[in-house]
């Protein structure tokens, strides 16, 4: 079937955020645009195997299907895709080649569907703020460029991971007696299910990126403990540098995206805090907008 039969075919779009903590899809008719349900799923993110993430997708897709008493046809369908990992190009080719008979299939990293979801697709800057972090900027003649997202454990500053990676060591050193026991330790411990030495050290020999992430909101509700008020102060410095990077000129709204977007929000230095906007909408509704150019055939520029 060619690009232009394929577009025609097209009688569903599906927007779909996949990331390393779960899936949102959501599903709009393709000729009036008109959205008729959302679901969630699984994690999806290409780091985790094309099958696992097309399991995950599937799923979604199926129950905005049922959600929307419609019944699934893969080949009515344009995804646009909007998923961590598609840097790594034999993780994205992998996810391709698994790819279900479509009308049509757009994929871009979920920095880019975030960035159209954010700000309409107008210019603008967004820092993603999660389980990970990632940073973007869709600039005003149409090209995308990306700072950090460079992965757990050396990047991803700000994130989730990122700040249980650095709480924990309060917890260590609690432990041993080289820092006071409080309830931010205390708390901190509990979340890991440690109670001494050495089942901490159990706990922290399977930690992945999720484990630690899962500690975030305990930093933020130990906002004002010293430990926690310097993790959260380097934070917003560093969502401060990503930001410098992307717009060094000053002059596009930024907006903080994720779970932990709000949450970080009064962190930001007030240099850069009046330039802060509430995004449009989310990743999701980013990624239907892709699909919905996908099915236009216009192609968006490649972020790199």
């Amino acid at each position: 079937m060619s690009i232009e039969e394929s577009a025609q075919a097209a009688q569903f779009l599906v927007g779909v955020d996949g990331g390393g903590s779960g899936t949102r899809v959501v599903l709009a008719d393709a000729t009036s645009g008109n959205e008729l349900a959302q679901a969630t799923g699984g994690a999806s993110a290409l780091a985790l195997g094309a099958e696992r993430a097309w399991a995950a997708i599937g799923t979604a897709v199926a129950q905005a299907f049922e959600r929307a008493a419609l019944e699934l046809e893969w080949s009515r369908c344009a995804l646009g895709c909007g998923l961590a990992g598609v840097n790594n190009r034999d993780w994205l080719a992998a996810f391709k080649a698994q790819a279900p008979r479509l009308a049509m299939l757009a994929v871009e990293s979920d920095a880019y569907t975030t960035l159209l979801g954010a700000h309409g697709g107008s210019a603008g800057v967004i820092v993603a703020l999660g389980t990970g972090s990632i940073a973007a900027v869709l600039a005003e003649d149409g090209s995308c460029r990306i700072a950090g997202g460079y992965g757990f454990p050396s990047g991803d500053e700000a994130s989730g991971a990122w700040l249980g990676l650095r709480a924990i060591v309060h917890a260590q050193q609690a432990l041993d007696g080289r820092a006071p026991a409080d309830e931010f330790s205390d708390a901190l411990l509990a979340q890991t299910g440690a109670h001494d030495r050495d089942s901490l050290v159990v706990w922290l020999c399977a930690a992945n990126q999720a484990a630690y992430a899962s500690l975030a909101p305990i930093v933020l509700a130990h906002r004002t403990h010293p430990v926690a008020m310097r993790l959260l102060a380097e934070a917003g410095r560093d969502i401060a540098r990503l930001i410098d990077a992307l717009d060094p000129a000053a002059r596009l709204p930024v907006a903080l995206c994720g779970g932990l977007g709000e949450p970080l929000r009064a962190h930001i230095p007030h240099s850069h805090s009046n330039r802060l906007v509430a995004p449009r909408a989310d990743s999701a509704h980013g990624a239907l907008e892709l699909a919905r150019r996908a099915a236009g055939e216009r192609p968006p520029r490649q972020a790199h």
